[in-house]
């Protein structure tokens, strides 16, 4: 399942001066929604996509979605702001199972031509897509030793490492996820409850957890009023 949570208020944009939210932003004829979806047009037969929204949201994105041809769609509104991206994402799958695969990505980032790694990482417990960058506010992955692309601990806004998140995060198993969740809310690493940092609870007890490398050309971001107006200027 692709789970794209967008029930976040756009507030530095409305303060930026914009009238709608960012999601709704015109981006070279279509919605900056429409091009962070169509990140996923190779899973749009496969795979069904549950969008967790504020309410006034629900409308523009059901239509928005059987415009660009997603097959199975879902629309989850909540009543009001959550306590971070995670806690968003936990009350969106009220209902799903816990053997469900969860592929979790942000509304504001495009990832053209996405596809699923190997056959590798189908055998993970959850990975992590990354990039190498800098600065301090990313999620990020330090690495385990060894050749193989494991994951030894997450953080959040706190570089341990140069691999920066794309903000795609695999859970196997929705379960895996619920549990991490319950974990970090006896002892959050952050004020919010962030995605990246649940993986350290799945770590701790054993779980096998990779990181996916891509190169940084390969992801585009459009969180921030300045990043949308550099993609506007590139267009």
């Amino acid at each position: 399942m692709i789970v794209i949570p967008m029930a976040g208020r756009s507030q530095r944009f409305f303060d930026a001066g914009y009238g709608e939210p960012k999601y709704r932003l015109d981006l070279n004829g279509v919605s900056v929604f429409a091009h962070a979806v169509e990140s996923f047009r190779g899973q749009f037969e496969t795979h069904p996509f549950l969008f967790i929204v504020a309410a006034e949201a629900l409308e523009f994105v059901r239509e928005e979605a059987r415009r660009l041809g997603v097959r199975e769609v879902r629309v989850v509104a909540l009543p009001g702001p959550t306590a971070g991206q995670a806690e968003t994402v936990e009350l969106g799958l009220a209902g799903e199972g816990d053997a469900t695969p969860l592929t979790i990505f942000n509304i504001d980032t495009f990832r053209p031509g996405f596809a699923f790694p190997g056959p590798w990482y189908e055998a993970l417990d959850g990975w992590l897509e990354v990039f190498v960058g800098e600065g301090d506010n990313w999620s990020y992955v330090r690495p385990a030793p060894g050749d193989a692309p494991l994951a030894l601990e997450t953080a959040e806004k706190r570089p341990i490492s140069n691999l920066c998140c794309t903000g795609l995060y695999h859970f196997a198993r929705a379960g895996d996820f619920r549990a991490a969740l319950a974990a970090e809310r006896l002892a959050p690493q952050a004020r919010e409850l962030y995605v990246a940092p649940l993986y350290n609870h799945l770590i701790g007890r054993g779980a096998r957890i990779g990181y996916h490398r891509i190169g940084r050309d390969e992801v585009i971001f459009c969180g921030t009023p300045q990043e949308y107006q550099g993609l506007i200027r590139l267009a």
